[in-house]
């Protein structure tokens, strides 16, 4: 018995939130488009089966999806980052030794079982998700990372559950998966191992650690002895610490004033910052874009500008001025901008950060700290922008993402739960 990993990957994860909430969406080929209703960035297997293909311009096939009786959605981010958070709390019901790898894959580590005992595992793993949550999940397994997200492609292809274990059966599988569907393998080295002679994974595996190493580097020496079970790429429990936070966003339309823009610079500096609180994060430095559309005709423009803070702060107030002034300094008339944001820089955790004589102290930084905590709790109770910054404007604002096929936000806006009838 043996140390395994289990990659636990959630099937057609945003079509799957959304049939959670809409059973009528069961058996249908659905999509989900990105920003502005832009690419398809989702697909169910009965949209896979129509020929759709991952970023295709919604536009040019419209008249398709409607002949199909596709179903057409915009993206539903809150919605799907809180299904994902439920996804992962019912995963470490089952482990405490975790990586969340993305918002809808899983590293799991189970020591010390058998090959029963880890199929039983992986099976009741899949059926509590599915009764927990509502999402299906794939789960592969193999003693190394790698092998166990070969294990997981062919698992969804299957039952569901698929075990790698044997050396005879890693050699078959391999020898039918092409090296750039290994994990670890991009297009640029697939397409060099291809002039090589290299045509499958197990041609790869069995490449020279010398070779392997001079033309793929260390990195993929790494992934080549995990595909022949040697464990080299160990669970990170704790992922490093960011070095930078960004919020931007694509307009609905071409923004040409600079008061829209402000309102749009303004949203994103309120929504950076409290991811910054909720990471426990302070920032050094803001720095603020802006860039017209360069797929369309016509004169572009793009700028970008940083500014150093005079303390690290995770303070909504504190930022919003600089960030403000940057983008008036950056702005020039006559243009019309297609997107906007607003990158904090220099991040340290806020129990670590250099102290200044130019910061908030006593009294007053208490006020304002309980003020942005204020700020999050309602926002995180009633929903994003309940509580916000005027600056960032009261009306219409035509700025805001194309979103006009968004389903309801089920779980994170008290407006906009589900009915029971």
């Amino acid at each position: 018995m043996r140390d395994f990993y289990l990659m636990v990957d959630c099937n057609n994860f945003y079509a799957s939130c959304e049939r959670v909430f809409d059973p009528s969406l069961e058996g249908r080929p659905v999509v989900v488009l990105s920003n502005n209703d832009g690419c398809v960035i989702a697909r169910s297997n009965e949209a896979k089966a129509l020929g759709i293909t991952m970023g295709e311009p919604a536009y040019k096939r419209e008249d398709f999806y409607a002949r199909s009786g596709v179903r057409v959605l915009s993206s539903n981010y809150a919605l799907y980052g809180d299904m994902s958070a439920r996804v992962m709390r019912t995963l470490g019901q089952f482990c405490a030794e975790a990586e969340i790898y993305s918002i809808d894959e899983c590293f799991l580590m189970l020591r010390g079982l058998n090959s029963a005992s880890l199929l039983d595992t992986a099976r009741e793993i899949r059926a509590t998700v599915k009764k927990w949550t509502g999402i299906p999940v794939g789960v592969g397994i193999a003693r190394t990372k790698t092998l166990a997200k070969v294990a997981n492609r062919l698992a969804k292809k299957g039952d569901g559950t698929r075990l790698l274990e044997d050396e005879d059966d890693i050699d078959r599988v391999l020898h039918s998966t092409e090296p750039g569907d290994v994990w670890g393998i991009g297009r640029r080295s697939a397409r060099f191992l291809a002039a090589c002679g290299v045509r499958t994974a197990l041609d790869l595996k069995r490449r020279p650690d010398d070779w392997v190493r001079r033309q793929l580097t260390v990195t993929g020496l790494r992934t080549v002895l995990e595909l022949r079970q040697i464990p080299c790429i160990a669970l990170e429990d704790a992922p490093p610490p960011a070095r930078s936070l960004v919020c931007s966003r694509s307009f609905g339309t071409r923004v040409e004033s600079l008061a829209s823009l402000e309102e749009a610079v303004s949203a994103y500096v309120q929504r950076a910052a409290e991811k910054l609180r909720r990471k426990g994060l302070v920032a050094g430095a803001v720095q603020v874009f802006l860039e017209t559309n360069r797929f369309q005709p016509g004169p572009q423009y793009c700028a970008s500008r940083g500014r150093a803070l005079p303390a690290p702060t995770a303070d909504t107030l504190v930022l919003h001025g600089p960030a403000l002034q940057i983008l008036r300094e950056i702005h020039k008339p006559g243009y019309k901008y297609q997107k906007a944001g607003v990158i904090l820089l220099d991040l340290a955790p806020a129990g670590q950060r250099q102290l200044s004589f130019l910061e908030p102290s006593g009294e007053e930084k208490t006020r304002r700290d309980a003020l942005m905590r204020v700020m999050d709790r309602v926002n995180t109770m009633h929903g994003q922008g309940t509580l916000t910054l005027a600056a960032s404007g009261l009306g219409k604002k035509e700025w805001h993402m194309r979103q006009e096929r968004r389903s309801p936000r089920y779980t994170t806006s008290w407006a906009e739960l589900p009915v029971v009838r």
